[in-house]
């Protein structure tokens, strides 16, 4: 069939993998956006002495013999589960796990249909024997849509920022904190419900379990998240296609009279949502229907503030600011050699963000690099964008939520031109 309209109405469901197959899925009925990223709660029983294994998105799927049910076939492949996105977990017997569709796979899954193929993709998990017998596969047929309320409700995107965005907020004690918001992307319509938390300094800080959102745990998890002290809940409605700007509590509402660090956690709870609500009968996980509303691929940011007599301006440096090594402050750059930036590493950072900035403060350029990578050749167009023949840069180290743990001083490099 070819794709006649991207906003037919479309679903997911579990392709039969033989009279012996054992592994059963639930939903059976989700949407997939043609357009973005989609997000879908998937719970698997049956597993018996099978254990998953990887998972790959493909135009079309061929006998897995002599394994139980259908494999992609290696010549459609479109994809496979970024590991970054995979929060499958087994947890009483069942799997949950969270199939996160890349815009990439979305896209040449559309490609394709307008290219001639059907409007469909698949899902192909494969469940390994540990007991030496065959392998299973269990394929989810995904059909293109135009996205909108018949896809899961499920978060793709969220940062939270001060105004003005600062990555790490000082104030002097009993002073309010600037206003804050939660920008946030999504698919599908529903309520978002939840709460505003601040974690006080000496608590124990909470993990990537605690931040993912309840609807991203498998059913026996929920509530075993660890709790802080609560400022404010929400419940709004979400209509389809956002995204949605979250409003923060008022400031005046956040503790400021001891000196320390703090955090901002954004809570989301799970909610009803019957275009992605797994049935644990169906699945031959149990009873009863687990709610995936607001399922999300990914940990929510955190947003910190510090409650000290320090200097909150621009210029303002941790006292374990991150070290650059060169060029000096002042150093000169030539447009016809390569120019290369180095710092010194930063315990416990997952990524280092390098900024380039003209005379006037505008960013020109930020580059996202590995852990271990602690040098950067500066790309011709940053030298070629200074203004004034200045151009200035920085590095900040990240944890791997993308919050800031250190951050260097600005330095000042001058463009020589001849």
């Amino acid at each position: 069939m070819r794709l006649t309209s991207i906003s037919a109405i479309t679903a997911c469901f579990v392709v039969g993998t033989g009279l012996h197959a054992q592994v059963r899925v639930s939903p059976t009925g989700v949407s997939v956006n043609a357009m973005a990223a989609t997000t879908v709660f998937l719970t698997f029983g049956g597993l018996g002495s099978l254990v998953p294994s990887e998972a790959f998105w493909c135009g079309e799927t061929v006998s897995a013999t002599p394994h139980i049910g259908r494999r992609c076939d290696p010549a459609t492949l479109f994809g496979q589960l970024p590991a970054r996105n995979d929060l499958s977990r087994l947890s009483a017997g069942t799997f949950t796990d969270i199939m996160s569709i890349p815009p990439s796979v979305a896209r040449r899954a559309y490609q394709a249909a307008v290219d001639g193929a059907r409007s469909t993709f698949f899902y192909v998990r494969r469940f390994r024997n540990v007991n030496g017998g065959p392998d299973e596969y269990v394929v989810v047929t995904c059909r293109l849509t135009g996205g909108g309320a018949r896809v899961p409700f499920a978060l793709t995107d969220v940062r939270i920022a001060f105004d003005p965005p600062a990555p790490v907020l000082f104030v002097t004690q009993s002073t309010p904190l600037a206003p804050f918001s939660a920008e946030i992307a999504y698919n599908g319509t529903g309520r978002l419900v939840g709460r505003w938390e601040v974690v006080l300094p000496g608590e124990e800080p909470p993990t990537d379990n605690d931040l993912v959102t309840e609807a991203t745990l498998p059913f026996a998890e929920r509530g075993s998240q660890r709790r802080y002290t609560p400022v404010e809940r929400f419940n709004v409605f979400l209509p389809p296609n956002g995204p949605v700007t979250l409003p923060g509590p008022d400031p005046a509402k956040f503790p400021t009279a001891a000196e320390g660090s703090y955090q901002i956690l954004l809570r989301i709870e799970a909610t009803d949502d019957r275009e992605g609500d797994s049935d644990l009968a169906a699945a031959g996980a149990g009873s009863g229907i687990v709610h995936s509303g607001a399922v999300a691929g990914f940990p929510m940011p955190v947003l910190r503030y510090t409650v000290g007599g320090r200097d909150n301006s621009a210029t303002a440096v941790s006292s374990r600011a991150l070290q650059l090594l060169e060029p000096e402050d002042g150093a000169t750059l030539h447009l016809d050699s390569v120019n290369v930036v180095r710092w010194e590493g930063a315990w416990g950072a997952a990524f280092y963000r390098v900024e380039f900035a003209d005379a006037s403060g505008a960013i020109v350029l930020e580059a996202l690099l590995r852990k271990g990578v602690t040098r950067y050749a500066v790309p011709p167009m940053v030298r070629e964008r200074a203004s004034e023949g200045v151009i200035r840069w920085r590095v900040l180290a990240l944890n791997e939520s993308g919050s800031v743990l250190r951050k260097s001083a600005w330095r000042h490099a001058r463009i020589a031109r001849s």
